[in-house]
């Protein structure tokens, strides 16, 4: 077959032979890439991410050397993980020891402090709405834009996005406002753009399945995009008071482990729901969430943890506690103002060692962002 001569397009000085019929049409040995995004709730526990950081991502398609073709995140929508529920162990796991002298423990602690959680968690944002539905609704949504974000930053976004919609938050105004106006009220909250498409989602499975009701299962809940086994069980507490498990989030799944409770430790949450859910009574199921959060939200913190000021410490209940300086060394006084690094959230804590005097009096904590 005659060849035809060309000049390379990349070395003007090399001349390439091809037969007459044209150039070789064999694509790009370079592969695509592609980017898949994970549910919101499968974010790898500890990544750090700013409430105040937009997830603008692109993904470039390299089609040839000299071409390349950039698509934005909206521009498809990509196919989603399937989610399903772990199943139950088949042989429970081992109580801890002394596992309910640590309970009783945390929960008096938690008596004694005002944690974010106690004012701003799911279950609270829904009260200022008059229809049960859509306080439940409201529960759902806060729970949405709770994943990687401060609770107060959840809920000032809920009374933004409530504002926004003539002051109900209902799954018609939802379907009624334009996209732009949802993201601009929720755009402090980590993964704003994501989620602003994802309640936009879920506002019309629920009109069309479930009669703009949220659902009373925890299988029709993770159905919906953005919603895993955390999310779910949480709503189902929250919004119907129905206890059908544990919801389990970062500092469930990081108090638990530091307190020795999993054998081998856990990996995700959702080992360490199967497992909790295997020996704790099910009567602690609901209220455990609230207390692990408030108390990793004032003591027990992602880095840096107060063991000087927890009692689990002083009565070695702790096998990961760090060595606590004793009252009498300790330089505390009335009013003491800690900094960013010593604490992460607003609150007045009084803690009382096991001799029955005071550790700390009624510490005036700054607030500082907690992006776990």
């Amino acid at each position: 077959m005659p060849l035809q001569g060309r000049v390379s397009e990349y070395n003007v000085s090399v001349t390439l032979y091809e037969p007459e019929s044209g150039r070789s049409t064999r694509s790009s040995l370079r592969k695509k890439h592609s980017v898949e995004i994970a549910d919101l709730e499968d974010v790898v526990i500890g990544q750090a991410e700013s409430s105040h950081a937009s997830t603008s991502l692109e993904v470039v398609e390299e089609v040839s050397p000299s071409r390349k073709r950039k698509r934005s995140e909206g521009a498809s929508t990509p196919t989603r993980k399937s989610k399903s529920l772990k199943a139950a162990r088949v042989v429970a796991h081992p109580a801890p020891p002394k596992w309910e002298e640590t309970y009783s423990e945390i929960k008096r602690m938690r008596e004694t402090m005002v944690a974010p959680v106690d004012t701003m968690g799911c279950d609270r944002l829904g009260d200022e709405e008059p229809e049960p539905k859509n306080q439940r609704f409201t529960t759902l949504i806060s729970l949405m834009l709770s994943s990687q974000t401060k609770d107060e930053v959840t809920a000032a976004a809920i009374q933004k996005l409530r504002a926004s919609l003539g002051g109900q938050l209902s799954v018609e105004n939802i379907l009624k406002a334009p996209e732009s106006d949802i993201q601009e009220a929720i755009c402090k909250v980590g993964f704003w753009r994501r989620k602003s498409g994802y309640i936009k989602q879920t506002a019309a499975i629920l009109l069309e399945k479930f009669e703009s009701d949220v659902p009373k299962t925890i299988e029709d809940l993770c159905s919906l995009p953005g919603v895993g086994p955390k999310m779910g069980y949480l709503c189902l507490q929250a919004a119907w008071n129905l206890n059908h498990g544990i919801g389990v989030d970062v500092h469930v799944h990081r108090i638990t482990n530091r307190l020795g409770w999993h054998k081998p430790p856990t990996k995700d949450p959702e080992d360490t729901r199967i497992n909790l859910e295997s020996w704790l009574p099910k009567e602690l199921h609901g209220e455990i969430n609230a207390m692990l959060v408030g108390f990793g939200q004032v003591l027990c913190l992602p880095v840096n943890p107060r063991c000087d000021a927890c009692t689990l410490s002083t009565k070695k209940l702790c096998p990961s506690a760090r060595r606590v300086v004793s009252p009498s060394k300790a330089k505390i006084r009335t009013g003491v103002v800690l900094s960013a690094s010593d604490i992460t959230q607003s609150a007045t804590v009084i803690t009382t060692t096991a001799t029955g005097g005071n550790l700390m009096d009624e510490l005036k904590l700054e607030p500082v962002d907690d992006h776990t």
